[in-house]
């Protein structure tokens, strides 16, 4: 028998937002960023503007990544192209055990260095 991983639904890290749609923006995931989970927590790049998954440390290429400030809340596929996506950016609560973190976001410290990076604009994980 065959087994399958099934990746999370769209919004299922959310607890709670802010009424209406102030709690999300569209944006543009690089091109190049790979495929993303509902719940990767991302950061802006900031010479282009556009967001990727946010590593622990500064890469060259993607200087300004390292500092998650959103939370991407629908899976895409931004390996050969840019693609506009929907994130959770402020005035939220998450489900800490659903975020998804960049390959070098890999211990306790660092997952923790993230959340108080999302906290700072406004999305707390519980």
């Amino acid at each position: 028998m065959e087994t399958f991983t099934e990746s999370a639904r769209p919004l299922a890290f959310l607890l709670s937002e802010a009424n209406g749609l102030l709690s999300r923006d569209t944006v543009t995931i690089a091109s190049g960023a790979g495929k993303l989970e509902a719940g990767t927590a991302l950061g802006q790049v900031t010479a282009s503007k556009k967001y990727v998954a946010s590593p622990h440390a500064e890469v060259a290429g993607n200087e300004g990544a390292e500092t998650a400030i959103a939370v991407l809340a629908y899976p895409v596929d931004a390996t050969a192209a840019d693609v506009e996506a929907v994130v959770v950016n402020k005035d939220a609560e998450a489900k800490a055990p659903m975020l998804v973190f960049h390959a070098s976001v890999n211990d306790a410290t660092k997952r923790n260095a993230k959340l108080t990076q999302l906290r700072s604009v406004g999305i707390k994980a519980r």
